[in-house]
């Protein structure tokens, strides 16, 4: 096992970042030393990350903490309202109670690879859910919703974020539709799908053009890798080949450009992912000289020390030669998979269905 695997699945069990109750932190403050709120959506992402571990270790350790983990997910489901809650709180106190449809999309990815390890059927029920509610909710006759305010749903305004817009990023959440329909037959969650993938095929290569500021490029590299992920369910399609290609050129050559003076950690981890599995597919040869160095750089920001708070984990990136005070389940989540495909890759081991994707 690769030793970064190994540090980083505990840091996932030890650091503290998932609570006793299940749910995880949206990131933990280095220097304070404390934990952001409970995010349903990190949560989402770290049952995904936890059963990956636990796939590739065998350690039912990481089996546990995913179940406890989708536990907390079934239990923020909010049925007088039918939605899930961006935020959880174990007394019911948030500071803004929303519901985003990316933030669905992730945990009914999460909840039904969690289904698939467990046959539990809350899980798949709470995945239905979620995808039903992305498609009744939030889906309107131009775009989709980014956000709603519960309990009335009402659409919050959107504004220059990419957080708070409706674009190509949100494929990675509509692939939840794809995924429910594989699993329960019901063609309008594929309709749907189809209908995002169309829109976001049309307006990717614009995706950077609402960014003048420099810096916020790399936070769009983000958002923009969501989209090349999500492309990567068909890629034996020739208008999503094409764009695959374009795109990871986009976002290696932004990435090279800027990151000098702003690097996040999980874009590396993302392209990286992309790459290779755009490569295992058939759809875009390996840059290997390319995906050496993102390899390198994600790697590069695994922290190690005696605090068991950090040792392991990612951290969030790099701003100007500082790093951030930051370190991040989904960083973590992303790069190991990321840097765990590349040892796979440069061993000749057969690459993990693209399903597996965190």
């Amino acid at each position: 096992m690769p030793s970064s695997l190994y540090r980083a699945g505990q840091w996932h069990i030890h650091s503290g970042i998932q609570e006793l109750e299940g749910g995880v932190a949206r990131y933990h403050h280095i220097a304070e030393s404390r934990n952001a709120r409970i995010s349903t959506e990190i949560t989402g992402y770290t049952v995904s990350a936890l059963l990956e571990l636990f796939e590739r270790t065998s350690m039912t350790t990481y089996y546990d903490a995913a179940v406890r983990a989708g536990d907390l997910l079934v239990k923020a489901w909010d049925s007088r309202c039918s939605a899930m809650p961006f935020e959880w709180s174990d007394d019911g106190e948030l500071p803004e109670y929303h519901s985003y449809f990316f933030d669905n999309g992730i945990i009914a990815r999460g909840l039904l690879r969690l289904w698939s390890a467990s046959h539990q059927q809350d899980y798949l029920d709470v995945a239905v859910q979620c995808g039903e509610s992305m498609r009744r909710d939030f889906v309107n006759e131009r775009d989709i919703h980014p956000i709603l305010a519960l309990p009335g749903k009402a659409p919050l305004a959107r504004d220059a974020r990419w957080s708070r817009s409706s674009d190509c990023y949100q494929l990675k959440a509509a692939l939840a539709w794809r995924d429910l329909y594989e699993v329960t037959g019901d063609s309008r969650f594929e309709t749907e799908f189809e209908r995002a993938l169309a829109r976001a095929l049309r307006t990717h290569s614009a995706f950077f053009d609402h960014e003048p500021q420099r810096q916020r490029i790399m936070d769009r590299l983000h958002a923009y890798g969501y989209f090349l992920e999500a492309i990567l369910a068909v890629a034996d399609r020739p208008e999503v080949r094409q764009a695959l290609e374009e795109g990871i050129e986009r976002e290696a050559t932004h990435l090279r450009a800027i990151r000098d003076e702003f690097e996040r950690s999980d874009v590396n981890g993302q392209l990286l992912r992309v790459r290779l599995w755009a490569d295992a597919q058939g759809a875009v040869p390996l840059n290997q000289e390319q995906a050496a160095e993102e390899a390198a750089w994600a790697a590069a920001y695994q922290m190690e020390t005696d605090d068991p708070r950090l040792d392991g984990g990612f951290n969030f990136g790099r701003r100007n030669g500082v790093l951030s005070n930051y370190s991040n389940p989904v960083s973590t989540a992303f790069c190991l998979q990321a840097l765990s495909l590349w040892e796979d890759y440069q061993q000749g081991v057969p690459l993990a269905d693209r399903r597996t994707l965190i």
